[in-house]
């Protein structure tokens, strides 16, 4: 049979249709409102308080005034334009005015329901491809940032001179993801929700028809027009009750994610629990003869972390490249996010739905002549979830060493119970403890949000 599609809007038609749209202020705050209340996404501080109303276009419209705020000709050159010439303008911070969470936020659309536009984000089941959305993601944080950014003293007609830098992706939690349709537009919304001196944290949403199916927190950081020093950024100073309980939340996560780095499995000595747990895993694999420490036997319905992983090498080309000749972070992550999902489908043998991106961390910037190998890791599982380590690596054309640029967490769940991941070596027990403490704190989390939608619904009955 042949399926009736309506006629698509063009891309045009539907950056003049949410434009149109957006000039209702109160617009997005139900929206959001609506969503929340239905799937289980309601936080008491997000954006019914910023109702500013404004709208920026398509995601193509938003990439272009990126381009043309930082001066970025087109066209690809081996050695990157100079922008020494704008040091002279960066401002020192008692310059900077306070700006509230309403002037950095703004929405934007991905229009999947014009067909040229939407090949680019389908698969071939008509899902929309996740690794394509967090590529829009990381260019919606950077093009907030802009919107943040408020240099008095720039003249006019002089490009910003910054340079923002995403470092951190702290989570993308997903609501609902094979209900994501292919064919139709989805709305981004975000802010920037905390300011350090030079940092900035970044709350993004998708909705699509009413309803939220992903929220973000990334970490960006401002740096000079030529990336060669940290640049001073506009506080942010809450305008109002709501912000500031926004502001209040942003606090707690800045702090902790000091202590959670503090605190990775990777990079301190297990507690006696996890070491308690490494050695009941030792004895399970030892099999009927315990005096041969060599002889390990796989328990039944299990698999070897060695065996449980996938790997992909990548050159990299311009066309994904930033002003720097660095390839652009949201293409790191969407090709992670890819081979993790054909890492997790392979696991569990059939088409495992994405949960939950955690930690996503930017250690080195990716330059444009180099390989990329992609490396994704079963490192805990639970009935139906698949908990992944996925990790960047660099290597150069003339040398033969590796340079690990990045590493994130993945959850996915399956249609049914998979088979347990055991570690090995020792290695692979700190890399199985800390999966198992993110997936720990992801269940935590689900819990918690629970929690407030049920009070929260309770609150609403009484009123």
């Amino acid at each position: 049979m042949v399926r009736m599609l309506r006629k698509p809007r063009s891309v045009l038609t539907a950056s003049r249709f949410l434009r149109s749209r957006c000039k209702t202020r109160l617009v997005c705050s139900q929206i959001l409102h609506q969503s929340a209340t239905r799937y289980h996404w309601h936080d008491t501080c997000e954006f019914d308080a910023f109702q500013s109303g404004h709208c920026s276009g398509t995601m193509s419209d938003v990439s272009k005034n990126i381009r043309k705020q930082i001066g970025l000709e087109p066209g690809y050159y081996t050695i990157p334009k100079c922008r020494a010439n704008l040091l002279k303008y960066t401002p020192k911070r008692e310059d900077l005015p306070s700006r509230s969470m309403a002037d950095s936020f703004t929405t934007a659309i991905l229009p999947l329901s014009s067909s040229s536009y939407r090949e680019r984000y389908v698969n071939h089941l008509r899902r929309v491809r996740m690794g394509r959305l967090m590529e829009e993601l990381d260019l919606f944080a950077v093009w907030i940032c802009h919107r943040h950014t408020s240099v008095p003293t720039l003249p006019k007609g002089i490009p910003l001179p910054y340079i923002f830098v995403t470092v951190l992706v702290e989570s993308v939690e997903f609501s609902n993801s094979n209900k994501i349709s292919a064919s139709e537009d989805i709305s981004l919304c975000g802010h920037v929700s905390w300011t350090g001196m030079t940092s900035m944290e970044i709350t993004i949403y998708l909705q699509q028809n009413f309803r939220t199916i992903l929220k973000a927190i990334f970490v960006v950081v401002a740096r000079n027009a030529t990336n060669t020093a940290a640049a001073p950024i506009n506080p942010l100073a809450p305008a109002n009750e709501k912000e500031k309980a926004c502001y209040k939340e942003s606090v707690k996560r800045s702090e902790a994610r000091q202590h959670k780095h503090s605190k990775s499995a990777l990079y301190i000595r297990p507690t006696k629990e996890d070491e308690k747990l490494m050695f009941e895993i030792f004895k399970r694999t030892q099999g009927t003869n315990a005096n041969d420490m060599y002889n390990l036997e796989l328990p039944a319905n299990c698999r070897w972390m060695s065996e449980s992983n996938q790997t992909t090498l990548l050159r990299a080309f311009p066309d994904n490249r930033n002003l720097h000749n660095h390839i652009f972070g949201g293409f790191v992550m969407r090709t992670a996010v890819e081979i993790s999902s054909i890492t997790a489908c392979l696991y569990a043998g059939g088409r495992p739905l994405i949960e939950c991106i955690s930690d996503v961390a930017f250690y080195s910037p990716v330059k444009v002549n180099s390989f990329i190998k992609l490396t994704a890791y079963v490192v805990y599982t639970y009935k139906k979830y698949i908990q992944l380590l996925t990790i960047v690596e660099v290597l150069q054309e003339n040398s033969s060493s590796h340079l690990t640029t990045n590493a994130l967490f993945l959850i996915y769940k399956a249609e049914r119970n998979v088979q347990e991941v055991l570690p090995i070596t020792y290695e692979e027990s700190l890399c199985y403890i800390n999966g198992r403490k993110k997936f720990r704190a992801f269940q935590k989390l689900r819990q918690d949000r629970l929690r407030n939608l049920k009070q929260f619904q309770k609150t609403e009955k009484s009123a």
